[in-house]
């Protein structure tokens, strides 16, 4: 499969189309989680679907300080990845052919959940990134688009845009691939010496501890609601090596499930002990939170959640995030 180089839309839109469209969006500097993506996409799309990559810098999504001149720009490299995943073109348009008339006056708000988090870090980065979604959603005019998981809260909100403006697009998240130290793979991680790059690990180390806090406390209860609340109870919780919890075993049986605090604790203890090393670690936030509305949730949450993170190491910012599944009370 030879993949086709496009510069504009009126090049995208004179291609004839049978089966489906799969759209996977870029910013281009395109490594193996990209990659992840388009495979994706091609499955989904099938034999006689389409598969179209676009890469654009987006000029709105950076604000002041931020990378958008060092940003890297790879295009004939981003070419033979799509290529070898299975696109059948790029679409790589200028920023004329995007913004025609300069920087568009009416744009996309991402509302209160654009404030929030990553929103609070980068001001107005939400309303520029939902913007370009939307633009080269019309511009591509995909069936199906599919988004990164890393990115947990750019994608709800790009779910969010497209329930609310009733846009005719399938969104599909894609689980984040990791590198194999852990690292959740980034255009970023190019910017990274190796002493930031172990002091980095820091991101993942810290969203796994708290994975497996929730994971060991989902089990403890799990395992205190098969005995009856009596001497029974205290016995299995403390052959668990639950000591303190066994002395009352039926407020364990009856705690709230998970713990949201507890992980969050884990995961801290982790990210205060980083932000001790050489180079440190400077924490934006840690958050878990309702991937609704990316609000933090209490400790009597159940459902859906997503642990979130973002930190400075050296000159340069990442962000990571597992999701978690809180148990229903009992």
């Amino acid at each position: 499969m030879t993949t086709t180089l496009l510069r504009t839309a009126d090049e995208l839109h004179a291609r004839t189309r049978v089966g489906r469209r799969a759209v996977v969006m870029t910013m281009g500097a395109l490594h193996e989680g990209h990659a992840t993506l388009v495979r994706t996409a091609r499955e989904i799309a099938g034999p006689d679907g389409e598969v179209v990559v676009t890469v654009f810098v987006n000029p709105l999504q950076f604000g002041a300080g931020e990378d958008l001149d060092r940003y890297p720009r790879t295009l004939d490299a981003d070419l033979k990845i799509a290529e070898a995943a299975g696109a059948d073109a790029v679409f790589a348009p200028s920023v004329d052919e995007v913004y025609p008339g300069g920087e568009p006056q009416v744009r996309i708000s991402a509302g209160p959940m654009g404030e929030r988090l990553e929103g609070t870090s980068r001001p107005g980065h939400f309303d520029g990134m939902l913007t370009v979604v939307a633009k080269l959603l019309h511009l591509t005019r995909p069936d199906i688009a599919l988004y990164g998981q890393k990115d947990a809260q750019q994608l709800a909100l790009i779910r969010r845009m497209v329930r609310d403006l009733n846009f005719g697009v399938e969104i599909v998240g894609v689980p984040t691939v990791r590198e194999e130290d852990g690292l959740a793979l980034s255009s970023r991680n190019r910017y990274l010496a190796a002493r930031e790059r172990r002091t980095a690990l820091a991101l993942s180390r810290a969203l796994f501890a708290g994975r497996d806090r929730h994971a060991a406390q989902e089990a403890l209860r799990a395992r205190a609601l098969e005995v009856p609340a009596t001497h029974a109870r205290a016995e299995a919780l403390s052959a668990l090596g639950e000591s303190r919890a066994a002395a009352d075993a039926h407020a364990v049986a009856k705690a709230l499930p998970g713990a949201p605090s507890a992980v969050r604790a884990a995961a801290r203890l982790i990210l205060d002990d980083a932000s001790r090393l050489d180079p440190p670690l400077a924490l934006d936030y840690l958050a878990l939170v309702d991937p609704s509305d990316f609000t933090e949730i209490e400790d009597d949450y159940t459902g859906e959640a997503v642990l979130a993170v973002a930190a400075r190491v050296g000159t340069t910012r990442l962000i990571d995030n597992i999701p978690l599944t809180f148990g229903a009370a009992s």
